[in-house]
This record gives C-alpha cells, sequence and structure tokens, in this order.
C-alpha cells in the first residue's frame, strides 16, 4: 500500500462515518507564540476543545504538516522525521471512547487487513489526579484483544500543549511487526523495534488550569493521530521507514549523485539524514519560512546546511541540494498534485536552496581558515574555540575533528559539549518566557492583539494597495509581528497614515461580528483570505464594522474581541525587511 493510499483510505473511511476533511493548516502556525511549527494534527483545533462551535461541526478529519524540531538530532535512524504527515479525526463534544475504539480497531483490521492477534494497546494506568482508564480496556477487550495484550501505563496521558489547557489520557496501539518469534514482555520489550506505534486514541476530556488542577472539560472531545511514514512501512513489512515509496525516488537521487549505496552501513545514515532535511525545507520553504539566523529560519537553516554536510561525508562536494528538491517536488506517489503550494512556490523553492547552498560553502571555506590560523597560532583548537567556530560560522564539529587529524591533533570533545550544552542552557533561559502564552489560552490580551491584526491588514491593503497580502504573524502578550508582502521600505509617512487609520477605527468602536458561511459566499461578500491554501467549505468569517459598509472582513477562526473600543492605543514600534519581498511591523497596544 502506498502512503497515497493509505491516506485516501483514512479520509474515505472517517467521511463515510459523517467527518467533514478539512485542510492541512500552514507550518507556521498563525498567531501562536508556543512554537515555531505545528507539530500536530490538534493544534489548529485548540480553541474549540473547551465548546467553541466549530464552523464545520463536531466532525473533523485531515492530513495534518508536521515539523517537530526536536527531533533533528535523531534523524538518521530507521524511523525518525523532521517533516511527516499525521492523519487525524477529532470529535468535539460527540462521540467518545466506544465509538472511536471500535472505529479504530475496525480500521486497522478490516480496512488495513492488519491481523487483530498482532495488536497490542496501551491504556492510561491512572495516578494521583486521574483515575484509572478502566473504560478504554473493556472497550478494547469486548473487540477480541485479549487480556495479556492490554497494557495500563501511567505515561498514557496527553498534554496540555503548554503549562495549561486541554488534556487527557489516551490509548496507543501498536503492532507487534515479528509474531513468528517468541512473545517478549510488551511493557519491557523493544517498542521502537519489534512493537511499532501505529495510532493515538487522545480522550480529552480535561483541562488543566494555572493551579496544576485538573477539572472536568465541558465537554469530551476525541483526538487521534496516526503516522504516515511509519504507518506506510508497517503495512508493506519494512521495519526501515526509508524502503518505502515516499523515500526511494529521494533516496535513488541521492544515491546517483554520489555514487554510493544506501544500503552500504557506511552511508545509510547521512543518506537517510539528506533526503529528510531536504524534503523537510521544501515544504518549509514553500509556506513561506526562509533561511535566517532566528526561529523558523534558523530551523530551516540547520536542516539544510546539515544536508550539505552529510553530503560531504558521502562524498558530494558539489551544488546538490537542489537536485534532491525536485525528486521531492516530482514524488507522484505522494507530494504532487496533492499540496498545491509545492507547485504553486516551486521558483521560489529552487532558488533560496540554491542560494542557502551557495553560502554554505563559503561559510566553509571561512570555517576551515579559522581553524587552519588557530591550529598554525596554537598549534591546537581547544574545545571553546572549536564550539565557537561551531556557532559563528555553523561549522561542523566532525569537519573540524577532520582538520585537526590532519594536522595529528585531537579535538577534547567533552570541553567542546560542556560549551555547547552551557550555550542551550542559557538559550533556553533567555527564551523561557518567550512561549508561554498563544491561542491555546485565548487570554484576553492575546485576543486583542490578534483582532488588532486585522485591522493593520486591511489599513496596509487600504495605504500600500491590494498587493498587501499577509505572509506570517507571531503573537505574544507583550506585541504583536506581522509580516506582509511588499516590496519597499514604509516611509515615515506611511507608518503614521497607518498608526492614524487604525486608532482611528478603534476610536470608532466599531462592533466586531462572526459569521459561518460558505467559503465561496465569503469570498463574494469580500473577505480576506490569502492564509493557507486551500480552505474548507464552510469557514468563519470576522468582520470589523457594519455588515454594509465593513473596514475588515477576513476567513480566520479567532479568537476576537467584539468591539474595537476595547483594543486601547495602537502604536507601531518597528518596520523592518521580512526576506525578499516581505516586511514586517512590530506594534503594541497601550
Amino acid at each position: 500500500m502506498t502512503a497515497r493510499e493509505l491516506k485516501e483510505k483514512f479520509i474515505q473511511f472517517f467521511v463515510s462515518r459523517q467527518h467533514v476533511e478539512i485542510p492541512s493548516s500552514r507550518l507556521v502556525p498563525e498567531n501562536d507564540p508556543t512554537t515555531l511549527f505545528i507539530s500536530a494534527g490538534m493544534q489548529q483545533l485548540i480553541p474549540y476543545f473547551s465548546g467553541t462551535p466549530h464552523p464545520v461541526g463536531k466532525r473533523i478529519t485531515d492530513i495534518q504538516k508536521c515539523v517537530r524540531t526536536g527531533d533533528i538530532d535523531d534523524v538518521g535512524d530507521s524511523f525518525h522525521h523532521t517533516f511527516f504527515e499525521m492523519l487525524g479525526n477529532w470529535s468535539l463534544g460527540d462521540y467518545f471512547k466506544k465509538e472511536m475504539i471500535s472505529w479504530s480497531y475496525e480500521f486497522l483490521t478490516k480496512v488495513l487487513d492488519i491481523n487483530p492477534a498482532n495488536l497490542f494497546v496501551t491504556c492510561f494506568a491512572g495516578n494521583k489526579d486521574v483515575s484509572k482508564d478502566d473504560i478504554s480496556a473493556s472497550i478494547w477487550e469486548s473487540l477480541g484483544i485479549s487480556s495479556d495484550h492490554i497494557i495500563f501505563l501511567e505515561d498514557n496521558w496527553w498534554g496540555p500543549a503548554g503549562t495549561t489547557g486541554p488534556c487527557g489520557p489516551d490509548s496507543e496501539m501498536f503492532i507487534d511487526t515479528h509474531p513468528e518469534l517468541p512473545e517478549v514482555d510488551f511493557k519491557t520489550g523493544d517498542k521502537q523495534g519489534r512493537y511499532l506505534e501505529v495510532w493515538n486514541d487522545v480522550f480529552l476530556n480535561y483541562n488543566k488550569t494555572n493551579n496544576g488542577i485538573f477539572e472536568k472539560l465541558i465537554q469530551d472531545n476525541v483526538d487521534t493521530g496516526m503516522g504516515v511514514e511509519r504507518t506506510t512501512a508497517i503495512l508493506n513489512g519494512f521495519d526501515d521507514n526509508y524502503l518505502t515509496s515516499i523515500w526511494q525516488p529521494i533516496i535513488k537521487k541521492i544515491e546517483q549523485i554520489s555514487g554510493e549505496n544506501y544500503i552500504d552501513k557506511k552511508y545509510t545514515k547521512p543518506i537517510r539524514i539528506i533526503a529528510d532535511h531536504i524534503r523537510s525545507a521544501v515544504f518549509i520553504i514553500a509556506d513561506g519560512v526562509e533561511p535566517s539566523n532566528k526561529e523558523a529560519g534558523y530551523v530551516l537553516r540547520r536542516l539544510i546546511r546539515r544536508a550539505i554536510r552529510q553530503g560531504k561525508i558521502i562524498g558530494i562536494d558539489t551544488n546538490f541540494i537542489s537536485q534532491i528538491a525536485n525528486t521531492v517536488l516530482d514524488n507522484q506517489d505522494n507530494y504532487a498534485g496533492v499540496y498545491p503550494e509545492l507547485n504553486q512556490n516551486r521558483d521560489k523553492i529552487i532558488s533560496i536552496l540554491n542560494a542557502e547552498e551557495n553560502k554554505f560553502r563559503k561559510t566553509l571555506d571561512n570555517g576551515l581558515r579559522e581553524i587552519n590560523k588557530l591550529i598554525e597560532k596554537n598549534n591546537s583548537v581547544s574545545g571553546k574555540e572549536a564550539f565557537t567556530l561551531y556557532e559563528s560560522f555553523g561549522f561542523p564539529v566532525e569537519m573540524i575533528e577532520e582538520e585537526m587529524k590532519k594536522n595529528n591533533l585531537v579535538l577534547n570533545r567533552e570541553e567542546f559539549d560542556n560549551a555547547k550544552n552551557m550555550h542551550i542552557k542559557q538559550s533556553q533561559t533567555s527564551s523561557a518566557g518567550k512561549f508561554k502564552s498563544g491561542l491555546a489560552d485565548n487570554s484576553e490580551i492575546i485576543t486583542k492583539y490578534h483582532t488588532a491584526t486585522h485591522l493593520l491588514h486591511q489599513s496596509l491593503r487600504k495605504i500600500l494597495g491590494e498587493h498587501v497580502r499577509q505572509s506570517g504573524s507571531n503573537i505574544t502578550i507583550d506585541r504583536l509581528r506581522f509580516d506582509f508582502s511588499h516590496d519597499e521600505k514604509l516611509t515615515e509617512d506611511q507608518l503614521k497614515q497607518l498608526s492614524d487609520l487604525i486608532n482611528q477605527k478603534i476610536k470608532a468602536s466599531l462592533v466586531v461580528t462572526k459569521e459561518t458561511m460558505p467559503f465561496i459566499q465569503a469570498q463574494k461578500e469580500g473577505a480576506i483570505a490569502f492564509f493557507g491554501n486551500k480552505y474548507p467549505e464552510i469557514v468563519s468569517v470576522y468582520t470589523v464594522g457594519p455588515k454594509d459598509s465593513f473596514f475588515s472582513k477576513e476567513v480566520c477562526t479567532g479568537p476576537h474581541v467584539s468591539n474595537t473600543n476595547e483594543l486601547g492605543f495602537f502604536e507601531i514600534t518597528k518596520e523592518e525587511s521580512a526576506g525578499a519581498g516581505k516586511r514586517r511591523i512590530y506594534a503594541i497596544l497601550k
């Protein structure tokens, strides 16, 4: 079964059970400073777990693009990926454990034809705050899963995504990939080798408060997740995700360029890293991110540069990244024609990758010169100096060691690692307060800033022209940041016009109203809908001002204030470039 077939079967299964398919949201979350990237399918649905009605209804399914930055250093084994696709379905106050577990069993055993005897499941063992989940276990057993294949674990609990918010017990499904072998203790066995997790049903019916108390939500919710890459491998009998048709065209291109073979253990890991990182880079760029030295742009730069370093390890010394990217873009099995943003941004993706590769190769040359200067001066390179090279030039520690080895020197890796760990701790401390609030908590100040972005967006279009389109935003409790398409730096007069117009609309006490309507109708009524590439059939539209003479009308999920007079005074604090053809505005509310 191909990945495309798996995705089609999953969506069809839940659509036939009255679920509405919604599009994948962009990898970079809109107005959510809690994370750099979407890392799970449920992130775009967080506001709806607490009772806010979703415009398409209570039953939802989708295929969500995800990036998990915490897995970058783990990539190279057979199953970790930075970018991946997540299949999911949700119940927002509708069905709960009985229906979901029954459907999970049916989809796995009837649709995917997995032998029920090879299924293992885990359930929540309970703790001091929440009792043991005997209900889920009894449902599994009633379906035919033997009691010795049902394991209770205390860590079968999901969330909250931040320090507070929706959370609840989950039930994970595993497949025994080698049932012909004698059974081992699943609880302590090799879950990443023999027993592979294929699906997770999360039962979100609790809310963790600021005081650390777990309260029942006003409704019972279901949130599930099935990774496309891992499930495709399992269904095809592979214990290596990279052997599936998702990856093989990319890997064959790397083999062709390098002249090396994936099955040669010396080259397996670097080839996996190149394949993973370039696929991730393609999707991240397609969603509007460009390489930089901070936040999402820094992650992108790191992925590209790590791929180039691995290319050097397998003997690729010329530019090759765009060739791999083209293979991703042309992958008929999985991506071509499925994600319109790939084709729409193809030239931009290739151009950015070529520019970044050229830049990094110059950086490597500069790093080599710095290393040789240190060796000539001190006949050594300390661990601290090596980390400075690593941090300042992006120069790989493996290459530092190679250069030192040529001069019969050995790097003190312990000293290097200590310097690196110290830097990580300092970075974490300095940013600890940055990603602590967002749409997940619908706080008053976040709601105000989010509404202010609507006023800013429309004001930019009125003053600069209708070519202006939102290309990203980020909101914290201290300020808003808004990225938009525009080629030139804004003049002082333009910035003043912006501030004056926005504050005029705030003082006018314009009512903010929400309507749910078909997307086509929203477009006919003049609603802006630039963010993302496709929308569900039914959308939420927020209008600022009277319906017959509105100031702003946008397709959006919220949250918003009810009247502009709640916003206070709008002040632009900074305007700068956000990349080629893009500008960025920082603003505060007083």
